[in-house]
């Protein structure tokens, strides 16, 4: 009997950011035309379980939690028929665990889909740290100013372009969705894109995408963070910003709607959750509060 190997991924409940987990379960061969077809699909594969108060998740007298497979892939690190395996947690009870967001997003994308056909890219930037510093950093001091490693080349100004280009080739053999990278502004940080892509479509691929950046890291001894100031003082942050659109925005005429949907981003009063509260620490400090949230066109366009 041939065996495959099927790594089973999740998000964890650590705060403020959580973590990946995975662990890896042996599958009959044949599932895999099953997992990768139009028909079956990730229904094919079985679910499992984990101990949730190893991962901030249940408590140790109620540890129980189950992994829905929602999503799966050739794994490119392995090669051959094995599988990346994205899943959701769910209590042993069948509920989705407070910490599965992916259930919510996909009632929405249900009811919201024919009329708004929504698409998302986002840009996910990220620092590569090694033994507590940025990549790039000098021992024990600091690089020179910002200004040549945003998109820049050579030794002197970039850092890790090796685990970028691995990670870039990696997520297009497992046929994610990304859509371009590229070196950000602090010694170190870079940038890698998802989309265009659905509702909880943009979510699988990110989150596949976090995870073999992580993997790849690994080998190199490098830490991935997604640390919003990952370095004190004047020095870039990171952050992911978030494309979207409907349908009504792609047509003829779309701008209007955008200006509409601009202008309703602009009553406090609509959003039951802030963006956030007031000046955080590693917060922008230029960014302006919820309550003097401003918009304007651009004449310039930047793809996803």
């Amino acid at each position: 009997m041939s065996i495959i190997k099927a790594e089973y991924i999740w998000i964890d409940g650590t705060e403020p950011t959580p973590l990946l987990r995975s662990k890896t379960r042996m599958l009959e061969a044949n599932v895999i035309e099953k997992v990768l077809g139009a028909i079956t699909g990730v229904s094919a594969l079985p679910h499992w379980g984990f101990d949730g108060s190893s991962t901030n998740q249940a408590t140790g007298d109620d540890s129980d939690c189950q992994l829905f497979p929602v999503f799966a892939c050739r794994d490119p690190l392995r090669g051959g028929d094995n599988l990346l395996v994205l899943c959701e947690v769910v209590t042993h009870g069948g509920t989705p665990h407070p910490t599965n967001t992916r259930r919510a997003a996909t009632e929405i994308d249900e009811r919201t889909k024919s009329s708004l056909d929504c698409w998302y890219g986002m840009e996910q930037e990220y620092t590569m740290m090694k033994d507590g510093y940025p990549l790039g950093f000098p021992e024990g001091g600091y690089p020179g100013p910002q200004g040549p490693y945003y998109c820049g080349v050579g030794a002197e100004y970039v850092f890790g372009r090796e685990i970028v280009e691995e990670h870039m080739d990696a997520c297009i053999k497992a046929g994610l969705k990304m859509s371009g990278i590229n070196a950000e502004v602090m010694p170190g940080q870079w940038e890698f894109q998802i989309g265009p892509a659905g509702v909880t479509e943009v979510g699988d691929h990110m989150y596949m995408a976090r995870y073999l950046l992580g993997r790849i890291a690994e080998t190199y001894g490098v830490d991935i963070s997604y640390d919003a100031k990952p370095a004190k003082g004047d020095w870039n942050g990171a952050g992911c910003h978030t494309n979207f659109s409907t349908k009504q925005m792609r047509e003829d005429g779309g701008l209007k709607i955008i200006h509409e949907y601009c202008e309703k981003l602009g009553q406090p009063e609509r959003h039951t959750k802030p963006r956030r509260s007031g000046t955080t620490p590693g917060a922008c400090p230029t960014a302006a509060p919820r309550s003097a949230f401003r918009w304007r066109p651009t004449s310039t366009a930047r793809a996803t």
